[in-house]
């Protein structure tokens, strides 16, 4: 049975992610996976990490849970949006308490390249925005899928990571939300 981690990184319970969320959960819980949520607004930690990797600083209970159940999960799925070219600061606080030395990745003597401790896991980033797909790719060249896709995931050993970008969510009709949550549910139901 495989083991899927939702995470969510809007920070407002009535955003449409946050439907988007429930609509992959419940697909894949048809699907008889494992599911597991975390919404990083329920979780209290400090979002800076104060001091870079100069000096460790302590993790809150919350994040030491994260940390758990990304290891324990095969296939880990975001829901967030595009903000200013990247994520809200609630994941971006997130990311660089979590993804530390000796949990994501480890420094090598020697070697150029870090070694990826989170290999064997896959991810999928559902990301909305009000920016339309075109002018994303051809203009902006993808800030924020480049962010977390390259920067962040494959880094750490997290591969295929694949994205679902939904654009415009502001002047979105019901119908078309509709058609996206059905999506959505699909990918939950096939565990993609």
């Amino acid at each position: 049975m495989k083991n899927i981690l939702i995470i969510n990184g809007h920070p407002d319970r009535d955003s449409f992610n946050w439907a988007l969320s429930k609509s992959y959960m419940k697909g894949a819980i048809m699907a008889e996976a494992n599911v597991d949520v975390l919404n990083l607004i329920d979780l209290k930690f400090d979002l800076n990490l104060k001091y870079g990797y100069r000096i460790p600083y302590p993790l809150e209970p919350d994040l030491e849970n994260a940390i758990l159940k990304i290891k324990e999960a095969d296939h880990i799925v975001w829901f967030f949006p595009m903000w200013w070219y990247g994520t809200p600061a609630i994941l971006k606080g997130f990311i660089d308490r979590v993804f530390l030395p000796n949990i994501a990745f480890k420094y090598e003597e020697g070697k150029i390249f870090p070694k990826k401790l989170f290999r064997g896991k896959t991810s999928r980033m559902i990301i909305t925005a009000d920016t339309v797909s075109w002018y994303h790719n051809l203009v902006m060249k993808k800030p924020v899928i480049n962010q977390m896709k390259k920067g962040v995931l494959e880094f750490c050993g997290i591969k295929p990571v694949k994205t679902t970008y939904l654009a415009p969510i502001k002047d979105s009709s019901p119908e078309q939300r509709k058609k996206w949550l059905y999506k959505i549910s699909q990918l939950g139901e096939n565990l993609e």
